[in-house]
């Protein structure tokens, strides 16, 4: 069974449309932090919007995606980027190297039956000690009470419609994931919301080997 669902690209702008391009830019702002001019691989890169927003800023980028929709508009608009049509897998270093040295993913894993697969391509093209920034919906106890209280909850894990996350992640249990698989966690950044409501959460963590 496939782990990606074409969603229907249809537009070049943000993923997210509450507060996508600001996400978009923590994540190049974090990137900036490990240095200038790194190769970075953005795993499951949509539309391209991300990569292109990095390649911008200097950094030499790889997007890869499973939708050819997808890929198309990330050609097109985003011509400063490389762009590669291909599903994650543990052997996609054979297919775009393994010489990165940061991957980055935003709003990917929760929509993966396995979300190890994200980890094993990540490690797959990642040099030794390279870099991830990993991020996902943040799910809280006190979060996850105030959806309850409001009402809201059920809207929040609404299922009623295709494509949606079938995955979510606390800090601890992402930080379990990655330890998992060859991963050690350094530090969280988070966007949105006030503290411990957070709509994000992006985990730092390096590649062991």
């Amino acid at each position: 069974m496939s782990e990606y669902q074409d969603y229907g690209w249809s537009h070049a702008g943000p993923a997210n449309s509450e507060g996508g391009h600001e996400l978009a830019q923590l994540f190049c702002d974090l990137a900036q932090k490990y240095g200038e001019g790194l190769r970075v691989c953005d795993l499951g890169s949509g539309n391209g919007y991300m990569a292109g927003l990095l390649a911008r800023h200097g950094f030499q980028v790889v997007g890869v995606d499973a939708s050819e929709k997808g890929v198309e508009l990330a050609r097109v608009n985003f011509p400063q980027a490389e762009f590669v049509c291909r599903e994650m897998s543990a052997d996609l270093g054979n297919v775009v190297g393994n010489d990165f040295d940061l991957v980055i993913s935003s709003d990917v894993i929760e929509h993966l039956y396995r979300p190890a697969v994200l980890l094993e391509a990540a490690r797959a093209v990642l040099k030794p000690k390279g870099q991830a920034l990993l991020g996902t919906p943040y799910h809280g106890y006190l979060k996850n009470l105030v959806l309850a209280a409001t009402g809201k909850l059920d809207n929040h894990f609404c299922v009623n419609w295709d494509g949606g996350h079938i995955k979510f992640f606390s800090v601890k249990t992402l930080s379990e994931l990655l330890t998992q698989h060859g991963f050690a966690v350094s530090d969280w950044s988070y966007f949105g919301r006030g503290k411990w409501l957070w709509k994000s959460m992006i985990a730092h963590a390096r590649k062991l080997d």
